[in-house]
């Protein structure tokens, strides 16, 4: 099934230009480039990588605009997913990835300067090290475990920041331990042309 990139922006409700489908398109480019020699996305179908990575990266994106985001910062964020994608649909956002992989964060790097992400900044460390920075958003779509996304950034967030966690299946078990410290509130998210679950889970301290 052909996956087309501006029918499944539509139908997130999203209005691009036709320069941010070209660097959409020019974000793919050079993740197929990269990924034969370094092993960035275990995708490498084309079609897969508009679905799996574009589209289900920016499913988030109503949810993060209609709580005012202006900045955020990506936690393990590998390829750059939901960082990039997201960036190049609000350029006015500071979007900030950070990374403890090397050739990763090369590739971020690369991304950055080829697609003329001004607002885009790479950090190349592990979460837990980064200092002195404060973000009022933080997502992953990479973290398995919610206990541990929390723990491990919460040195990071505002005082009234939020974390969002992008998950497949609800994963109430590991909101039940959190649940003493912080709120959580679910959007169920929809990816065009993807039968399966998708939800993004928002974190509050209480």
């Amino acid at each position: 099934m052909t996956h087309n990139l501006e029918e499944g922006l539509a139908s997130l409700g999203i209005t691009v230009s036709t320069n941010q489908i070209a660097q959409l398109n020019a974000y793919l480019d050079l993740l197929e480039k990269w990924n034969r020699t370094i092993n960035l996305t275990a995708v490498r179908d084309r079609n897969q990588m508009i679905l799996l990575h574009l589209l289900d990266s920016l499913s988030v994106n109503n949810v993060l605009v209609s709580a005012q985001v202006t900045a955020l910062l990506d936690v393990g964020s590998g390829a750059g997913l939901p960082a990039i994608p997201l960036q190049i649909v609000n350029p006015q956002w500071q979007v900030s990835a950070v990374e403890s992989n090397q050739k990763k964060c090369a590739f971020l790097r690369q991304a950055k300067l080829e697609l003329s992400l001004d607002s885009f900044s790479v950090l190349n460390e592990r979460v837990e090290q980064v200092e002195g920075l404060r973000f009022p958003c933080i997502i992953s779509r990479a973290f398995s475990d919610l206990t541990d996304f929390v723990e491990r950034t919460k040195h990071l967030l505002t005082e009234n920041g939020f974390w969002v966690a992008m998950k497949g299946v609800v994963p109430y078990e590991e909101m039940e331990k959190l649940q003493k410290n912080y709120v959580f509130s679910v959007d169920s998210l929809t990816v065009p042309g993807l039968n399966a679950q998708r939800h993004a889970l928002i974190i509050k301290n209480r």
